[in-house]
């Protein structure tokens, strides 16, 4: 099993669940300049991370990496209890980071794609800050006399961890968020979520070809 991932994307959410849930996989770490290099886009025509090969399956997307890895070992319980309840539950709070949290911060990341004059890309920039921070109060208001999203742990709680780093490096203002920091500290101090990061950190870019 390959993982095919770059240190800050989204892709970190996949390496934590690899390391929850010990399924031997080899990271495979990225450069930007490589996601698009004819190597690449023949294994993946979206040329983005993540994207997970197994045996001859290669998926990208992540809810849909993130749901395949916890259905291969159910044991883990990180689609919740087993229930057709606990499940939808879990992809909920996993497609509302996705749809509405994720997409949040494209202005931030890459103002300038969507308005070119640097003045306005700032503006708009600032604008999506406080989208984000909006939806950061809702996911603080959840966690309230909890520990995980769902009340235990799942896949969506690394792709929250992934977006409070974000918040925090993108300069959203996590301020008054006492839930999510406790969130975010006891994710750093998890030994999977440690791995991960050491894994993101250390793993070789490829040498070509991708295939």
């Amino acid at each position: 099993m390959k993982l095919y991932h770059m240190p800050g994307a989204c892709s970190l959410a996949d390496l934590i669940v690899l390391q929850w849930i010990g399924v031997p996989h080899e990271p495979v770490r990225m450069r930007l300049e490589a996601l698009k290099s004819p190597d690449y886009l023949a294994i993946n025509a979206g040329g983005t991370v993540p994207l997970l090969q197994h045996g001859d399956l290669s998926l990208t997307e992540n809810v849909a990496i993130l749901g395949y890895l916890a259905d291969l070992h159910p044991d883990a319980r990180l689609l919740g209890d087993g229930s057709p309840r606990g499940r939808a539950e879990v992809m909920r709070w996993l497609g509302f980071l996705n749809s509405d949290v994720h997409k949040a911060f494209k202005p931030i990341f890459t103002p300038g794609r969507f308005l070119p004059d640097p003045q306005y890309a700032s503006a708009l920039a600032d604008n999506a800050r406080t989208h984000v921070r909006a939806y950061l109060e809702r996911l603080d208001d959840r966690l309230e006399g909890r520990d995980w999203l769902t009340g235990e742990r799942s896949i969506a709680d690394p792709y929250l961890f992934v977006l409070t780093r974000w918040s925090r490096s993108k300069k959203v203002g996590v301020d008054g968020f006492d839930n999510l920091a406790r969130f975010a500290e006891r994710m750093n101090s998890d030994p999977g979520v440690q791995a991960a990061l050491a894994a993101e950190d250390s793993a070789s870019p490829p040498a070509m070809p991708l295939h």
